[in-house]
């Protein structure tokens, strides 16, 4: 047996201590916290002085004082007194461990039983306590054969092998459903046994609490209160259960007010969808309803709940109709909003199959393509505009501003102000700080100058400078703004007789006609007119709350035997008055619906029914004569420009020249222009 003394203080030292004192083997016969104290440790006559203390020369004076026991100090003994330390600790924390264990397996609600290779019980939890009826003092440290007669883990520890979902009758005549595992350590060698085991009367109750609406319930509260969606849930009595959040700050009605409460309570207008969907099992959606005592108005589902074949309730989900409307409301103007900001039309919108009407969307998508100057020329209500929304929402700019100008509308001086802007002062009434132009406005996207036939000469001028130089001036400025616009231009004018009369630039007649686009009237695509009416008749069903659904054949007979001199737009207006002049109960506008129209072969008598006079030509010398009026047209369109007329008219210059001898034009045009010059 070795005698030891400790000399030294400190929580190392005190550790060092407790070790030694449980240490077996091993005897302390004294221990000094100083060298004051050192002569006590040293009287029981130690083998071994531990010093743990760092000081040399308090090392010295033990070692002096000690008369031959061997002495260990510094770095030995602050590791000894480290290890002694870590010990302690390591003691303390098994001892947390196995009450953290303890305190679990008492918390399951699974009995538990271990043995060790002997069979004697090592682990029996409070649930197992409850279920046999022992108590855990008697039990542990004996045979388990001895306390559990029946039990079969002795059988697991002699085979290795486990016994799962095992039935098994305990003393008292208490079934049980058992599952019985060996232990086995790092060598794969058995080392005891473990059983967990639950009475079966216990497991069949809560197999029917799945199944129960208590179950259905604790599922759906859940999911409804992390919805933002108004909830609530009936029984299959039609008695409220569950309602959420979103549902009391929807309808202003409390759990108070509806748990508990027949399904109706919340009705304040309407029949209760609960109680319809608990009569037929079947839902139900989308039913106005006023609820609670606001009387809000909303829309509901309801479904029925269906467990296993069985009503259990239903659950309703609820929509503040106000808020739609809300929102409904928001959109809408949020639209309008951005139709202000840009072009309104894409090509998508060009209603037409005809030849004619082809030829010129197709020029207008390779315009679009590019910065050129775009001049639509085309009869009044021909859809020039139409032409120019699509151009810039087909091009690169599309994203940038869309500024219209109706040329027309405004006098000189308001429009020199309204396209080019002022500065401060330059007339009475100027804004202070002045004022951009709408050309500044459209820098970066296109400027559409509708009626530019219209124009006075002094703003044709001041519009070919900044075609030209790409800049403008401010009224009452000097210094010019540069612009990056992209122009489109529209007129019913014939700019080469205006040019023949003086009326308007030649220069700019140049400058504007770089890529001109013919938009054919309607009577030179009559076969569209079945489509418009189709378009328009979707258009007006959504305007004026209407169902009508087609044209009749001999309306359309009708309106193809017009020659729409008021072309698309005065098509619009027809089909407009039609529709009003119908019943609301018809759907079909016929030719008494029609209002008069000034028919060119004769009009319609007073009764609405239309007979058409005069004599009926052949239909070759008809189309003979169309086809020498459109090429008539193109040709004017360019300047006589052969070239650029074909192109126009989607044929090859050959086949022009075949039919102008043909249809005998060559003798009306007296001087051809230049075939090679630009248009």
């Amino acid at each position: 047996m070795k005698r030891v003394a400790v000399v030294g203080d400190g929580v190392q030292t005190q550790a060092l201590v407790r070790l030694l004192r449980q240490a077996s083997g091993v005897t302390l016969v004294g221990v000094a916290e100083s060298l004051a104290d050192v002569e006590s440790a040293l009287a029981g006559d130690p083998d071994l002085v531990v010093v743990t203390a760092r000081d040399p020369e308090a090392v010295e004076a033990v070692r002096v004082r000690a008369k031959g026991a061997a002495v260990v100090w510094g770095e030995v003994a602050g590791a000894l007194a480290d290890l002694a330390a870590e010990a302690a600790c390591l003691r303390d924390a098994l001892k947390k461990a196995r009450r953290a264990r303890d305190v679990i397996l008492d918390s399951t609600h699974d009995a538990m039983l271990a043995v060790d290779a002997e069979g004697r019980v090592t682990l029996f939890n409070r649930a197992a306590e409850a279920l046999t009826g022992l108590k855990r003092e008697d039990v542990l440290g004996r045979r388990v054969t001895d306390v559990i007669p029946s039990s079969r883990l002795m059988r697991v520890l002699e085979t290795g092998q486990a016994e799962l979902n095992q039935e098994q009758w305990l003393d008292g005549g208490r079934r049980i459903v058992t599952n019985r595992v060996p232990v086995v350590d790092e060598s794969g060698k058995v080392i005891g046994a473990a059983a967990v085991f639950r009475d079966i009367t216990e497991v069949m109750a809560l197999a029917e609490q799945v199944t129960n609406l208590k179950e259905v319930r604790s599922l759906l509260e859940a999911i409804i209160h992390s919805t933002e969606d108004a909830i609530s849930v009936v029984d299959a009595r039609g008695i409220g259960i569950l309602i959420n959040p979103a549902y009391t700050r929807l309808t202003g009605l409390t759990e108070e007010d509806v748990i508990g409460k027949p399904a109706d309570v919340d009705i304040s207008e309407g029949e209760s969808m609960h109680m319809k969907v608990l009569r037929t099992r079947k839902p139900v959606r989308g039913v106005p309803l006023k609820v609670g005592p606001k009387k809000k108005d909303v829309i509901v589902n309801v479904a029925p709940i269906i467990v296993d074949g069985e009503l259990k309730g239903s659950v309703g989900v609820i929509h503040d109709v106000s808020e739609i409307k809300r929102l409904n409301a928001e959109l809408e103007q949020a639209k309008k909003i951005i139709r202000t900001l840009e072009a309104k039309y894409t090509f998508e919108d060009i209603i037409g199959e005809s030849d004619a009407l082809r030829i010129a969307v197709e020029q207008a998508k390779k315009a679009a393509t590019t910065t050129v100057t775009v001049l639509l020329r085309g009869e009044s209500g021909t859809g020039k505009e139409l032409f120019a929304h699509a151009i810039h929402n087909a091009s690169d700019r599309k994203y940038n501003q869309f500024v219209r100008v109706n040329c027309a509308a405004l006098t000189e001086s308001l429009l020199e102000s309204e396209l080019f802007g002022y500065e401060e002062g330059a007339f009475t009434g100027a804004r202070r700080g002045g004022k951009r132009g709408l050309f500044e406005e459209a820098s970066g996207g296109t400027i559409f100058l509708d009626e530019i036939g219209e124009l006075s000469l002094n703003m044709q001028a001041k519009l070919l400078r900044v075609l030209q130089e790409k800049e403008v001036v401010r009224v009452g400025g000097t210094k010019p703004i540069p612009v990056d616009v992209r122009v489109i231009a529209a007129t019913n004018v014939n700019l080469e007789r205006a040019i023949q009369k003086g009326t308007f630039r030649e220069d700019l007649y140049y400058r504007l006609n770089v890529f001109p686009i013919f938009i054919p009237p309607l009577r030179y695509r009559k076969e569209d007119i079945p489509l418009l009416c189709a378009h328009l008749i979707r258009k007006f069903n959504q305007e004026y709350g209407r169902m009508v659904k087609r044209v009749d054949p001999a309306a359309l007979e009708v309106l193809s035997a017009y020659s729409w001199p008021g072309n698309v737009r005065e098509l619009e207006n027809i089909l407009g008055r039609a529709i009003i002049n119908m019943r609301f109960n018809e759907t079909v506008i016929r030719v008494e619906h029609l209002p008069p129209l000034d028919q060119q072969a004769g009009s319609a008598p007073a009764g609405g029914h239309r007979r058409f006079t005069g004599p009926i030509e052949p239909l070759e010398a008809v189309l003979r004569r169309a086809e020498a009026e459109h090429i008539a047209r193109a040709l004017s369109a360019t300047g006589g420009n052969k070239t650029e007329a074909a192109r126009l008219l989607g044929i090859s210059v050959r086949n022009l020249y075949y039919k102008l001898e043909k249809l005998g034009l060559n003798r009306e045009i007296a001087k051809p222009a230049d075939e090679t010059s630009t248009s």
